[in-house]
């Protein structure tokens, strides 16, 4: 039976006042639950192109769209936020709300139950330190940091503070990986020892991953975009088009094809067999079809050694979309994924075991996940733990990309160092 766990600030604040509000976050420090039908007062930050897919996601979850049915758990959107002011005016309009502002934290001076962050990567850390500052339980889209130190310091804050903090890699709000972990934890494919999976595109010859055709070198900045805000702690640099509009290429401010596509297949197989920081990972790849002035790969691959004893492989070309099995290796059988659940079968093709999913990879689910943990303590499909990991993983394996190393998990420091400055331990550990 789960512990529920902060659930509202706003029937917090009703409840405890103001003061009691500052002090650490515990589920006694609430006198009631959100009931089913409070609808849970909700800001946005970042009102870009995901953006509006958390704009249309709490439209259909508000129930102001009669055609769309398929889950509903009620959402008062309260205000937009946007270093662009006419994008949050725009998400404002949308949602049918006047509230908006280009400092997100204005946002977090707002009544509300939680706050959505959707900005490039390199903002979520500082944004998600304060909304916690602020006692504002948080849904941050993926990755959950752009560095590991800064998933360290939310890990940090999140103990002391006890807010709730759900990491936006959607695909977690359905049942499938939690179901494989559980046939895995059951002991039906032996010992596990590889897995792999893809994220496979093929962009065109003259357009390379996530770059705009109408954006140029002379492309102005428009009057009411904050440059300077959406900078954030990144490198101040005058305004440069392709920074803004393609900023997914380029290091200060993402990790590329790692942490904005690897984060969602990696952290599935992280889920199915239980696994935290890698103990050793390689990334290899390069710029091979597009050099364009982009500063991170457009064909990437990499392996994560885990402390239980198995390797994860990931492939991500965005020169051709054929794509590899998605599956699990163990000793006695084989868990492969499907699309639509998994299904397990031996050496001999005899079928183990099969998972038929529920739930789909979405934003909407995952919000309703996030309100279920809310008002009546729910387990998140994936929290800051699950972050992390993900974030590990995907940091580790571009580090050693630009450095040309196998890159290592430091456990008594916690810091990723060159492989070879750590004892080498060619076998599983124990409790791992």
């Amino acid at each position: 039976m789960s512990t529920p766990s902060p659930f509202t600030r706003r029937s917090f604040l009703k409840t405890a006042g103001a003061a009691a509000a500052a002090t650490t976050f515990t589920a006694k420090s609430y006198a009631k639950v959100a009931g089913a039908n409070e609808r849970l007062r909700v800001g946005l930050i970042g009102c870009g192109g995901q953006g509006g897919t958390h704009t249309e996601a709490f439209i259909d979850l508000s129930g102001k769209n009669p055609n769309y049915k398929r889950v509903q758990s009620p959402v008062e959107p309260v205000i937009t936020c946007d270093c662009w002011e006419t994008r949050a005016k725009e998400k404002a309009d949308k949602l049918g709300i006047s509230n908006t502002t280009t400092d997100y934290r204005k946002v977090l001076e707002q009544d509300l139950d939680y706050v959505t962050i959707v900005t490039p990567e390199h903002q979520h850390c500082q944004m998600v330190l304060d909304a916690m500052d602020a006692k504002i339980p948080v849904y941050c889209e993926k990755p959950m940091t752009h560095a590991i130190d800064e998933a360290i310091k939310i890990r940090d804050k999140q103990k002391a503070t006890g807010v709730p903090i759900q990491v936006g890699v959607q695909g977690m709000s359905e049942d499938t990986y939690v179901s494989a972990a559980e046939a895995i934890e059951g002991g039906m494919l032996g010992q596990v020892v590889q897995a792999q999976i893809e994220y496979v595109r093929r962009y065109s010859s003259f357009r390379g991953p996530w770059r705009n055709p109408k954006i140029n070198d002379n492309t102005p900045k428009p009057d009411d975009l904050n440059w300077s805000d959406w900078l954030g702690e990144a490198p101040k640099v005058d305004w440069n088009p392709h920074h803004y509009y393609e900023w997914r290429n380029y290091a200060p401010y993402s990790g590329g094809i790692c942490t904005d596509l690897f984060i969602h297949r990696i952290t599935r197989i992280l889920k199915a067999c239980n696994l935290g920081f890698p103990r050793r990972a390689v990334g290899m790849g390069g710029i091979w079809q597009w050099p364009d002035g982009r500063e991170l790969p457009d064909n990437f691959e990499m392996i994560c050694e885990y402390p239980r004893g198995m390797t994860v492989y990931v492939l991500g070309t965005m020169s051709n979309r054929v794509g590899i099995d998605h599956l699990i290796r163990g000793y006695r059988a084989t868990m492969y994924f499907t699309g639509n659940g998994w299904v397990a079968k031996d050496k001999d093709g005899k079928v183990l075991g099969e998972h038929k999913k529920s739930g789909w990879h979405d934003v909407r689910p995952h919000h309703a996940n996030f309100h279920d943990h809310l008002r009546k303590g729910t387990p998140l499909n994936c929290p800051i733990e699950l972050g992390m990991a993900g974030v590990a993983a995907v940091c580790m394996a571009n580090e050693s990309w630009r450095t040309g190393q196998m890159m290592g998990w430091d456990t008594e420091t916690e810091k990723m160092v060159p492989a070879n400055d750590l004892k080498f331990n060619p076998y599983p550990e124990k409790d791992a």
